[in-house]
């Protein structure tokens, strides 16, 4: 059997109105105190709150005004941003213009087949190897690029396209590399039309240099104009701002047109060969014995062995004044060129063109003869500028070099 439980001794029943008399105590104790010190007790519990009440309101205002400033902040970034990718697009759509009037510029500056120093393009024409001359040659941001968020100001003509949601530090290091982007782009623009003015200005230099090779002046052909001057400034394609660019644009334009008015000029020009093939001079321009008196004498043009009835040939545009039997000339066709230029054609056995007939560089105007003060089958060629005779072979010589361009250039 198990031993009896054995329970702890109870307090004795004594001890209790004394456990009851203190807790009595106490109570009346802090009673007491809650009644004299009320007021003391209640102001220091108000103080407390309203201090933790201030402490509250003070950090909540503080968390408030941290994030206005950040809130304007952004709002100042961003509208920054926005402001910087507008006028990049600006600056973008500037130069797309820009593009389009060079390559409006090269294309007038062509090889032409007809005459030398033409412009050819550049082989590095296109800014950039993904694009032609007529693009934007490398402006547009790639499509990873976007610059804004919808809505943050994007320029006009964009609102369409969605861009994706992106940083701050995001939007400005792809802003920062379009600027570059666009800034190299003006400065190869800049390059481009300096080049290009240059190679215009070379050919306008090339073709009066060719024209005075004849004897003649160039000026001769210039249209009057009022008076020009000024110290002379090389185009320089570091400083081509948006002024400098229309002023260098102009100043390409002008030399291209001079350079296409002197080949016009050129083109007009006595300086194909009367007969074709390498024809032999049997007698040069100036002082010789006369073959009849035996005497010195001026010989006023080329003599040019020919078979009797060969092809005699216009050497450049003009309109017949005279197609007649001339004395000594026998035979002579005589050609109005403009500009005071005149050829004649003389021992002619058969004339083919008639007075005021219009005719081409290379038109047959008749045949190799021997009429006239001749003692045999061969051309007596001509060339007077205000009908003073002038040596040929000037013109004949400038003719070669301008075939020998046209062949380089080919």
């Amino acid at each position: 059997m198990l031993p009896p439980k054995i329970l702890p001794p109870r307090a004795p029943l004594r001890a209790l109105p004394w456990l009851a008399a203190g807790c009595a105590l106490l109570w009346a104790l802090g009673a007491s105190y809650l009644i004299v010190f009320h007021d003391d007790v209640l102001a220091g519990f108000v103080a407390r709150q309203g201090a933790m009440r201030d402490a509250y309101e003070a950090r909540i205002a503080a968390l408030q005004d941290r994030i206005v400033r950040d809130r304007d902040g952004r709002d100042g970034t961003e509208a920054g941003l926005a402001h910087r990718v507008a006028a990049a697009l600006e600056r973008q759509a500037e130069l797309e213009r820009r593009m389009a009037a060079l390559a409006g510029l090269e294309r007038q500056a062509l090889p032409d087949p007809t005459v030398t120093g033409a412009l050819a393009p550049r082989p590095d024409a296109g800014l950039d190897s993904r694009a032609g001359p007529e693009t934007g040659a490398g402006l547009e941001p790639a499509d990873d690029e976007p610059l804004l968020r919808p809505g943050e100001g994007a320029a006009p003509g964009r609102a369409d396209r969605p861009l994706p949601r992106r940083s701050a530090l995001e939007t400005e290091t792809s802003l920062i590399r379009l600027e570059a982007r666009l800034a190299g782009v003006q400065a190869a623009q800049g390059e481009r039309l300096a080049g290009l003015a240059a190679r215009a200005g070379d050919a306008v230099r090339r073709m009066r240099g060719l024209i005075g090779r004849t004897g003649l002046d160039p000026g001769r052909f210039d249209a009057p104009a009022a008076g020009l001057g000024g110290p002379l400034v090389p185009l320089d394609a570091g400083i081509l701002d948006a002024a400098g660019f229309e002023s260098g644009l102009a100043l390409a334009r002008r030399a291209l047109m001079e350079s296409e008015r002197l080949r016009l000029t050129a083109a007009a020009l006595p300086l194909a060969r009367p007969i074709r093939g390498a024809a032999t001079v049997s007698s040069p321009f100036g002082t010789r014995l006369d073959p009849f008196t035996r005497g010195l004498a001026l010989h006023t043009g080329l003599d040019l062995k020919a078979e009797y009835g060969e092809p005699a040939r216009a050497t450049a545009p003009g309109r017949v004044i005279a197609a007649e039997a001339a004395g000594g000339y026998g035979n002579m066709v005589e050609i109005d060129h403009g500009h005071g230029l005149t050829t004649r054609f003389g021992h002619l056995a058969r004339i083919a063109v008639r007075p005021g007939q219009r005719v081409a560089a290379g038109d047959v105007v008749g045949a190799v003869g021997s009429t006239g003060r001749s003692t045999g089958a061969h051309l007596h060629y001509e060339t007077r500028i205000d009908g003073a005779p002038v040596d040929p072979q000037r013109f004949l010589n400038a003719g070669t070099a301008l075939a020998s361009a046209q062949r380089d250039a080919d």
